[in-house]
């Protein structure tokens, strides 16, 4: 059980989740870029994450918003230019948004492969109640396979009126199977006299939710410069053996398409042929990435990197003298 926002030690992240009219993705996209730009000079700003949506499970866009503390999250909340951002974004939107205010982990906000932002307002005066609910709703999906993290915060008075549950599983079918589950409507059905409304909304994370599966289920963060090393080595053929037979001969000797649109059409099959490859290759670099042993650590950090760095030099040599 996290602590909730109500201790303004540490750093805190603003969760949004707003649903975009269809026809409206790349103005709303335009906008957001706009407003990262914007927020960027707030005092107290640490960094923004943007997450599109990726039906079937996540229909929403998502966007993190970290700050240095509670006080600056909430003085961006209510700032006038915020509220001057979210006006010139209306037309965009439907429905209602989802705004929510937590504590950071030591890492800050790490998602894991799925998760379910479980918004729930509580009827005036039940509240007591509802957090005897909700420990035993703690202590029952704790047992439920795949789980890999929650989060439980209150209402913070003048933020955000709801009481908000994380919950963070390793694959989207372990959640689905959860919130399904005989067990948790049981549950659900008993809060039904606690609780004004409730809603569920998902979100998806991209880049580290590949190597998850691999390094196994762990709240250690991989190295950064580990991951980057294995998505290039997936990366770099794709792109080039794609560019030799695709987008040379195709796209620009038969179709003569603009540099851009056949830019962009490898860049869709780079990033699909990427996102199904790098878990792949990121199982058989288990090793590499989580070595078993601490006292072999640097051995085998230095050995794997080497081996990569060797199979890079390999690619290079290979297509300089083939192609």
């Amino acid at each position: 059980m996290s602590e909730t926002v109500g201790d303004t030690g540490g750093t805190v992240s603003i969760v949004t989740q707003t649903c975009v009219r269809p026809e409206r993705a790349e103005d709303f996209a335009r906008w957001q870029g706009e407003t990262s730009t914007f927020i960027a000079n707030f005092p107290g700003f640490i960094e923004q994450r943007l997450m599109p949506p990726k039906p079937p499970l996540q229909v929403d866009w998502v966007i993190l918003q970290r700050f240095t503390s509670l006080e600056v999250a909430r003085a961006w909340l209510v700032s006038p230019e915020r509220q001057t951002r979210i006006e010139g974004a209306a037309s965009m939107l439907v429905g209602r948004d989802d705004v929510h205010v937590v504590k950071d982990e030591a890492e800050g906000i790490k998602p894991a492969s799925v998760s379910a932002v479980i918004s729930t307002r509580v009827l005036p005066g039940k509240e007591a109640e509802y957090r005897a609910w909700e420990r035993k709703v703690a202590a029952a999906q704790s047992k439920a396979p795949g789980l890999e993290g929650y989060r439980f915060e209150s209402p913070v008075p003048g933020v955000q009126e709801n009481f908000v549950a994380i919950l963070r599983f390793d694959c989207e079918a372990n959640l689905q199977a959860w919130l399904d589950s005989p067990v948790r409507k049981e549950l659900v059905a008993e809060a039904a006299a606690l609780t004004e409304e409730f809603h569920t909304r998902m979100a998806r994370t991209g880049f580290d939710q590949w190597f998850r599966a691999s390094a196994g289920s762990t709240t250690t963060p991989l190295p950064v410069w580990k991951m980057d090393m294995l998505v290039l080595l997936m990366l770099y053929p794709i792109v080039f053996l794609f560019g030799v037979f695709v987008g040379t001969p195709l796209f620009s000797n038969v179709l003569h398409l603009p540099f851009a649109i056949a830019l962009f059409l490898g860049n869709i099959v780079s990033v699909g042929l990427t996102g199904f490859l790098v878990p792949w290759v990121a199982g058989r670099f288990g090793w590499w990435l989580k070595p078993a042993s601490s006292k072999t650590a640097v051995r085998t950090h230095i050995l794997g990197a080497t081996l990569i760095l060797t199979i890079y030099a390999v690619m290079v040599i290979a297509f300089w003298r083939l192609f």
